[in-house]
């Protein structure tokens, strides 16, 4: 799946209401279990990329490191985000099922 298709997916995640973000969004969704899919943004801070791999991997979330902050934001019309999750299976799935396993962390 290239960048332009995946971002469109997240953008109808985001009008679908199937996407929360920001830290405490996204701490609260994996550890509630409402968390399909964790995405990472590839410019956020090491340690930012190590906390959010680590709680999903902790919590059984697929993560995806691949996209810049600033196009992450703009994908769920926000400003630039280190880091979303999708709530929606459908949207995960899709969005998964698309991406390179080399991309992928479980």
């Amino acid at each position: 799946m290239d960048n332009r298709k995946f971002l469109s997916m997240l953008g109808l995640a985001m009008k679908a209401r199937k996407v929360v973000s920001g830290e405490v969004a996204v701490e609260t969704a994996v550890k509630a279990g409402k968390a399909k899919l964790v995405i990472i943004a590839e410019d956020a801070s090491e340690n930012t990329k190590k906390n959010y791999r680590d709680m999903a991997h902790y919590y059984k979330v697929p993560v995806y490191e691949g996209v810049p902050k600033a196009d992450l934001g703009l994908a769920i019309g926000k400003a630039s985000r280190a880091a979303i999750a999708v709530l929606d299976d459908g949207f995960s799935k899709l969005i998964l099922k698309g991406l390179s396993d080399k991309t992928m962390r479980e």
